[in-house]
């Protein structure tokens, strides 16, 4: 008898000890992004973005640059040359164009870079701000996963992997 008891509070005490509890990352955060940019977008930063949104759904093709497929840089060089504006094909070449400005002074048709790579700073995935409110910066880029999209930098994915944002209108 003694060692059935035994073996039932052994048996209890193991699974008491199994009863943590799992906390799982949201997917988006209420982090607060201050952007202090009152100026209107341009009319050009407007079409430019217009034009980008047109490819809204193409699926993700490494080198792409047309509606059967186009990775992120590939979107960001087809949107500013349809607006005769020429501008580098390849993110390692676009993340030293035009002048870097503070994240708090993005505008619409800027260039937004991230580092999307675990434990690395690198710059390889780039997007363009097509709206900008209080708290919030939104841009379109093609993700390996979900082709061309619109995200935004108040998620926790992308505002931890922010690098820089560029102007180059």
């Amino acid at each position: 008898m003694k060692q059935l008891l035994l073996i039932i509070l052994m048996a209890l005490c193991l699974s008491s000890c199994k009863s943590k509890k799992k906390y799982t990352a949201s997917k988006t955060s209420t982090k607060i992004i201050n952007v202090t940019t009152t100026n209107k977008p341009t009319k050009e930063a407007n079409a430019i973005v217009k034009y980008a949104k047109s490819f809204n759904g193409t699926r993700y093709k490494y080198g792409g640059t047309t509606k059967r497929g186009m990775d992120c840089s590939g979107l960001i060089y087809t949107s500013f040359k349809q607006h005769e504006i020429d501008l580098p094909r390849t993110t390692s070449d676009l993340k030293s164009a035009g002048d870097w400005i503070d994240l708090k002074e993005v505008n619409v048709g800027d260039l937004v870079f991230f580092a999307t790579k675990k434990n690395s700073r690198k710059v390889n995935h780039v997007g363009i701000v097509t709206e900008v409110r209080t708290g919030n910066v939104e841009f379109i880029h093609a993700s390996s996963s979900k082709g061309v999209m619109v995200s935004s930098l108040a998620e926790r994915y992308w505002y931890f992997a922010f690098v820089q944002a560029r102007r180059v209108l």
